[in-house]
């Protein structure tokens, strides 16, 4: 792979069993994604939730492309990275609802800290853009040690304009960090469109200024996205340094749910849109099979949320516990 920015095809290819696996982790996002979206409007919420909803694609893809032992630092949109990494759909919730059986005890109510070492989910920092320099700082251990990971840093076209991206994007191609940056363009900066943000169309056309590959793929269909993501995690693995794989997505809702979106009319009220990247992979697979997925994705939400509200809330006093000082 060069160092120029590469486009690649419109659609991926896959064998029969991939793309189930695919279709199996993209069904179980959405199935989360939409439980989540009618649990707050009809209840409410104790935090911001930045829903994912059309950009299960990217995560459900990129993540698939990690083994067990790849470290993950997952952007604030969704909850399909750690879903895929393996994490419980009940602990998962149980952080989002602030309860202590989430994986951090209920710290984390209302926004994505989700945690779990063994499974390589290292979390998040406290603002955007942080994961860059902690990605960065993780990766540097990897090759400290000699272990045989590769970090994984999630982000969005916003978060890629902060001046963290650039330290560690720098220092991580000088020091050929295993390290790989995942770009998920929405094309949407809170409520600024890309284009009022970025002199180029593309965040992938960065990359040549530090000297590693960049790459633009289609980010409604997993199937692109995960051999994009895997070619630079194997690039990464065996000791070339760092990539940018920029996935161009889209975000069906606000970016908050809420968010009444005064500032776009790409989207009509609700929750269809065009290239739905679950409709995308359910075209090849078996329709049966696609529906006993859709069945126990829906049915896996249902116990996971009823599991999350028999969690007891965590006590406020949890907040000064595990602290430096």
């Amino acid at each position: 792979m060069s160092t120029r920015t590469e486009k690649t095809g419109e659609t991926g290819t896959a064998s029969a069993e991939l793309a189930l696996d695919l279709y199996r982790q993209v069904t179980r996002i959405r199935a989360l994604e939409l439980l989540l979206h009618r649990y707050v409007k009809e209840h409410g919420f104790g935090g911001f939730w930045h829903p994912g909803l059309g950009q299960e694609a990217v995560q459900a893809g990129a993540v698939s492309a990690l083994r067990r032992e790849d470290y993950l630092f997952y952007a604030h949109r969704g909850l399909g990275y750690a879903l895929v990494k393996g994490m419980a759909p009940e602990v998962l919730l149980g952080d989002l609802f602030g309860r202590t059986g989430g994986s951090v005890g209920g710290k984390g109510g209302g926004t994505v800290h989700f945690v779990d070492p063994e499974l390589g989910v290292l979390g998040q920092g406290g603002t955007l853009g942080s994961n860059f320099v902690l990605g960065a700082g993780a990766a540097t251990s990897v090759q400290l040690l000699g272990e045989d990971r590769v970090v994984a840093v999630f982000f969005g076209d916003g978060a890629a304009s902060r001046g963290t991206f650039h330290e560690a994007a720098l220092q991580a191609s000088v020091w050929k960090l295993p390290v790989v940056w995942i770009c998920e363009n929405n094309g949407w900066h809170l409520s600024a469109p890309f284009s009022a943000q970025s002199p180029t169309e593309d965040v992938a056309d960065r990359a040549a200024g530090y000297g590693m590959p960049g790459v633009v793929v289609d980010g409604q269909d997993s199937v692109a996205v995960r051999a994009a993501t895997l070619a630079a995690v194997e690039r990464a693995r065996a000791g070339e340094g760092p990539s940018l794989v920029e996935a161009k997505t889209l975000r069906i809702r606000g970016h908050y749910e809420g968010d009444p979106q005064r500032y776009r009319d790409d989207i009509a009220d609700g929750l269809e849109v065009p290239r739905d990247p679950l409709r995308i992979l359910r075209e090849r697979v078996p329709a049966a099979a696609a529906d006993d997925l859709d069945a126990a994705a829906e049915s896996e939400a249902e116990a996971a949320l009823e599991a999350a509200l028999e969690m007891p809330k965590a006590d406020p006093g949890i907040v000064t516990e595990g602290v430096w000082t």
